[in-house]
């Protein structure tokens, strides 16, 4: 049996505190559960014009987190992985903004790539969360918030995940004031 190590989300979290003025906070989840209800925390925190990136391994829990994300939001339909369709809009229930939920592991230039989906025009109204979008999509905004989700890799079937929220920009220069916990 091969021994559980950390990720590389961890080492890439941590990377944050060469970003200028950015803001950090790191949580534990211990279940699917718990990031879905981290998602929805999160979703009364967020508003139109956020950038959300969600970095870590396969099976980290990107999409379950996004699952709650849509559901505090309070938008139209299941959120699911967007992989084969690139990017699935979520239109609210309500007067919340929707739900951008893109996937860009499977395009590999930079923001060029990913102008196709005019995410740009989507920003304004709309909360948009991309999975895998590191080097992709920080040019859409000054403000971003980067969510880091860290699980043991190896043969383990640990569902504990370490999650590293960073804020950067002035929009999330308060995120170490939010009460974060108990989420569950």
């Amino acid at each position: 049996m091969e021994a559980a190590q950390n990720s590389p989300a961890a080492g890439e979290a941590a990377a944050y505190r060469n970003i200028p003025g950015a803001v950090g906070v790191e949580l534990a989840v211990d279940s699917p559960e718990q990031m879905r209800a981290l998602g929805r925390r999160l979703a009364a925190v967020l508003r139109p014009g956020d950038l959300v990136m969600l970095t870590g391994e396969l099976g980290a829990g990107k999409t379950t987190l996004t699952r709650g994300l849509g559901e505090g939001l309070g938008v139209r339909g299941a959120v699911t992985s967007p992989t084969f369709v690139i990017a699935r809009v979520h239109p609210p229930l309500s007067g919340g903004p929707a739900l951008v939920h893109v996937d860009a592991y499977r395009l590999g230039g930079g923001l060029d790539e990913m102008e196709d989906l005019d995410l740009d025009v989507s920003l304004a109204d709309s909360v948009v969360v991309v999975e895998w979008g590191d080097g992709k999509v920080e040019e859409l905004s000054d403000d971003r918030l980067q969510v880091f989700i860290d699980r043991a890799v190896g043969d383990t079937d640990d569902e504990r995940r370490t999650v590293t929220l960073v804020g950067v920009g002035a929009r999330w220069a308060g995120l170490r004031n939010e009460s974060w916990a108990p989420w569950g």
